[in-house]
């Protein structure tokens, strides 16, 4: 019998649905703070983690400290944002208003080095990653003139945000709902009981019976 394997996979992945499809609800709720807080942690985050590798495999100097300039600027602007929450002004209408800028220009500023690296500098790149960068750069102007038309960035974002975390949330709960189908499986496997097998070796040493031959009769000659 096949030793059987219980995968408890599906439960992490119900729990992080759980939490993401609560994020997005709570970002929406509470949508200038969370927000505010979740972006700059999250530019915080792009920024730092980059910097070992990108500047080990940047082949030129000016390379690496165009992007260590970028870098530093990201970080400062990241920890803004989350100071801005953490400080209660947030809610002001000039950091209400500010918040385009800002991601406008994060965005504006890592498309604007990537093609400037690619063209001038002769980086090679591959096609996902060249159409990322080209809509980061669309995406800089875009919302940086919805600000200043006076659009709200923060509440539009919360809904992309809210269809995000729900999106992610269901395919979790899917993907759980196999496993935990496969889990159930494996559980009633090991509960049924396991049918009695005859003992061949037994039954081998067995001696065969021998069918009795029928004696001739003697026949006697006078």
């Amino acid at each position: 019998m096949a030793k059987l394997k219980f995968g408890y996979g599906w439960l992490l992945k119900w729990i992080l649905a759980a939490i993401l499809i609560s994020a997005g609800v709570l970002m929406k709720i509470y949508e200038v703070d969370v927000v505010y807080a979740t972006t700059g942690i999250a530019i915080v985050i792009f920024s730092l983690l980059r910097v070992v590798p990108l500047l080990k495999t940047l082949k030129k100097e000016v390379l690496r400290t165009i992007n260590l300039i970028e870098i530093i600027f990201d970080t400062i602007l990241g920890v803004l944002m989350v100071y801005v929450v953490f400080s209660g002004k947030s809610s002001d209408a000039f950091w209400i208003g500010m918040y385009g800028y800002l991601l406008a220009f994060f965005f504006f500023a890592r498309g604007l080095i990537y093609f400037v690296s690619l063209y001038y500098f002769d980086e090679k790149t591959e096609a996902l990653k060249f159409w990322f960068h080209m809509i980061c750069i669309i995406l800089g102007p875009v919302i940086m003139t919805l600000t200043v038309l006076g659009e709200d960035i923060i509440s539009t974002l919360g809904w992309i945000v809210l269809f995000i975390s729900v999106g992610g949330g269901v395919y979790l709960g899917y993907d759980g709902f196999g496993g935990y189908k496969k889990y159930r499986e494996s559980s009633k496997a090991l509960n049924e009981s396991k049918k009695p097998e005859k003992d061949s070796k037994i039954e081998k040493d067995l001696p065969n019976p021998t069918p009795e031959v029928e004696k001739e009769k003697e026949t006697y000659i006078n």
